[in-house]
């Protein structure tokens, strides 16, 4: 039997954020048919991004991979919020993580490694998804670290 995200999510000792509410003209999830669209999170806490910075600049790579993380708990939140569970979840499709970095820094997988162990620790092998790991000059709110999702969802009820 699988364990439900949420369950593992309480196992890790992590909690869904309040789903992030958009400061500009977009919405945070869109639908269609059972595949959901997240659009980029930031590395939120409290309504603020608390990390910022460039990787190769004045960010290293274990605080970008922890912004990682954190941006992972938004999106599911957000998700969560547009799906009316989070175990309605069935599987991460695809993780495109943006790093914001100096031209001479090119660890950006291993930045956004942060994001993927944390999917595969919540899903297990509906975890494993395709990923693109793109280095940027600037984020918004000069966040190291956005991160944006598809994921696909059960049609009804739970993978629990």
């Amino acid at each position: 039997m699988t364990t439900s995200p949420t369950r593992r999510l309480r196992e890790l000792g992590l909690a869904l954020p309040p789903a992030a509410t958009p400061s500009f003209d977009y919405v945070p999830v869109t639908q269609a048919g059972d595949v959901l669209y997240v659009s980029g999170q930031l590395p939120k806490e409290d309504g603020q991004v608390r990390i910022t910075g460039r990787l190769g600049d004045d960010v290293d790579v274990e605080t970008a991979r922890r912004a990682a993380r954190i941006c992972v708990l938004q999106g599911l939140a957000c998700a969560a919020e547009h799906v009316g569970d989070l175990d309605r979840v069935d599987r991460v499709l695809r993780i495109t993580g943006f790093v914001a970095s100096t031209p001479d820094f090119h660890d950006h997988p291993l930045v956004i490694d942060g994001a993927s162990e944390l999917v595969g620790q919540i899903f297990g092998d509906r975890g494993k998804h395709a990923r693109s790991a793109v280095g940027v000059a600037a984020l918004p709110r000069r966040s190291p670290v956005e991160i944006e999702f598809i994921l696909a969802v059960a049609t009804s009820g739970g993978t629990a």
